[in-house]
């Protein structure tokens, strides 16, 4: 490509101390700070001595609260019960202030290992703010120099911000499933491009493809985002890869022992959730509650998976999946029907950004591809409520669709039969399709990307072309695929995508590179004029065979609407 842009994923220099503490740049040597790599160590010299380990506190990430101009939740993990965790802030007026946090735990249904999380509420902050905090307990191994790092609360009002996406991270430690060196260099993406928050839009590390080891992987993964998250709030989103097997509802009770998010006023807290940023507002969405795919934690056989004793769980048997098709009986749905009802009736909301994981448009051969059950739910609302861009993982490679509006009947095939099927094929917004424009007017449709990107092992997606026409083929599911009997005796195995369609609403696919991510610049413009939000997407060539901390702008986009206030 002409103009190549080429940014290093290495620590930013000294004119980003405004929002990084220069502390907070020494984490860049490691998975974790040197003050968390310190205490590691003390925990280990007393575990050595026959000792228990201490409180000190790692893992650590931000989370917005309700309302991100004032609230900022700060979450850890320690190796054993921490005794009085707190945190101590400060901002412009250098008055220190403490919270107390409060411990959250979970035993792994699988391994028996008892986890330790804490939570910290800061409340009224004053908005675009510095704000800098430590995080310490009385039997912190390092509490004479302790953790600290500091973020920064968000605009009120219409102002320009950042923010910055990708899913699919894993973790650095090779000995896992699906991880790979190259999410130390994603993580690090983030902070050179300093946004106001990040995107972590589902499968977070795996856990769940390495049952036994589970709090295990989840830590690795924990200390790698730290040296971003951290600094900033990362806002997840639940993938396949986190409903784990005997742990609580839906498999979640780890995601949601580490993560507090923002209230979503049901008995489902945790798993959706909204916010809102300057005239941005950003909806978080659990799609295992709607897809038809069964994607999550499965025992393929022939040997069952056997839980120690500890934990007084059964074997579980080969073929036995976890699927969560469903589980809220339409409450998520009905949310989402609310906010966005809700948002169109609101002029200070300019933008209407969705977060999930699965995809309802992906052309992807290799990987998942897309799924009719979101297509179902929820893209009507995206259609009648005017949602503007759609952010998702699960395949891990970049895709760009048109704007699209509506659909298409019986348009699919059944891969089995040649059958007609209706896949609710998205219709693109044709004025997008013959310009071939990069500037886009979202009131006229949705943009939905795959960005799946962040740092797994898995090889890159391939992309299939019907010979005949030359369009992009996609493969949809529009029916469960539960297990079924594999080829060897007491094995079994899921099927793939059931259908076929034409994927006119394709408009940009990365066939050189999985690994990438989405920089995304608000612009709230002027009373009575035109409000942007620009999208660049940097991709790392080379990662698929050799980590690489360089990542290459590969595409530009605008999209541009009439501001509403």
């Amino acid at each position: 490509m002409s103009n190549k842009k080429i940014v290093k994923a290495s620590p930013p220099d000294d004119q980003g101390a405004s929002i990084v503490s220069r502390r907070g740049f020494l984490k860049f040597a490691g998975a974790s700070s040197l003050a968390t790599a310190a205490g590691t160590l003390a925990s280990a010299a007393r575990a050595a001595n026959g000792n228990p380990p201490d409180g000190t506190p790692e893992q650590v990430h931000l989370t917005w609260g309700n309302d991100p101009t004032s609230e900022v939740t700060v979450s850890w993990a320690s190796l054993a019960p921490a005794v009085n965790p707190q945190v101590r802030f400060s901002g412009a007026d250098s008055k220190r202030h403490t919270v107390h946090a409060v411990q959250s735990t979970y035993t792994d249904g699988i391994n028996g290992e008892v986890v330790f999380a804490y939570h910290a509420r800061l409340r009224d902050l004053k908005a675009d703010t510095n704000y800098q905090y430590e995080v310490t307990a009385e039997n912190d191994g390092n509490a004479a120099q302790p953790f600290s790092a500091s973020f920064r609360t968000a605009p009120r009002g219409r102002a320009p911000f950042r923010w910055t996406s990708y899913g699919d991270l894993a973790t650095p430690n090779t000995g896992w499933v699906l991880s790979s060196p190259q999410s130390r260099f994603a993580v690090q993406a983030v902070e050179r491009f300093q946004p106001l928050f990040h995107l972590l839009n589902g499968d977070l590390c795996y856990a769940n493809l390495n049952p036994l080891q589970q709090p295990a992987v989840w830590r690795d993964f924990g200390n790698n985002a730290q040296t971003s998250a951290s600094n900033r709030p990362w806002m997840p989103c639940p993938g396949n890869h986190e409903l784990e097997f005997n742990n609580g509802e839906q498999g979640l009770a780890s995601y949601l022992a580490r993560y507090t998010l923002p209230d979503n006023h049901s008995r489902f807290q945790g798993r959706w959730y909204s916010f809102r940023v300057s005239s941005v507002l950003f909806i978080s969405l659990d799609a295992d509650d709607v897809v038809y795919q069964d994607a999550a934690a499965f025992v393929a056989g022939p040997a069952p998976l056997v839980p120690v004793a500890s934990t007084g769980n059964p074997p579980i048997q080969p073929g036995t999946s976890l699927y969560v098709r469903g589980y809220s009986n339409g409450e998520q749905t009905r949310w989402l029907e609310k906010v966005l009802h809700h948002a169109a009736q609101d002029d200070e909301v300019d933008w209407i950004i969705v977060q999930m994981h699965q995809d309802a448009l992906s052309s992807s051969q290799t990987g998942n591809g897309s799924d009719k059950g979101i297509r179902e739910a929820w893209l009507p609302l995206f259609d009648r409520y005017g949602v503007d861009l759609v952010l998702c993982g699960h395949d891990h490679d970049y895709e760009r669709s048109y704007p699209v509006r509506g659909c298409n009947h019986h348009k699919g095939t059944d891969i089995a039969t040649g059958r007609p099927v209706d896949t609710l094929q998205p219709k693109p917004v044709m004025s997008a399709v013959s310009s071939g424009a990069s500037t886009f007017d979202t009131s006229h449709g949705t943009i939905h990307l795959i960005l799946g990107g962040g740092g797994t092992s898995a090889p890159l997606d391939v992309y299939g072309v019907d010979i005949g026409t030359g369009l992009p083929q996609a493969r949809i599911f529009t029916r469960p695929n539960r297990p079924v009997a594999g080829t060897t005796a007491g094995t079994f195995a899921r099927a793939s995508a059931d259908a076929v369609e034409d994927a006119i609403w394709s408009a940009q696919r990365d066939t050189g590179t999985g690994y990438g991510i989405a920089v995304f610049d608000h612009d709230p413009g002027h009373r009575g004029g035109e409000t942007t939000i620009t999208m660049n997407y940097y991709h790392a060539p080379g990662a698929d065979q050799t980590p690489t901390p360089n990542y290459e702008l590969f595409e530009t986009i605008e999209l541009k609407k009439k501001r509403r206030g």
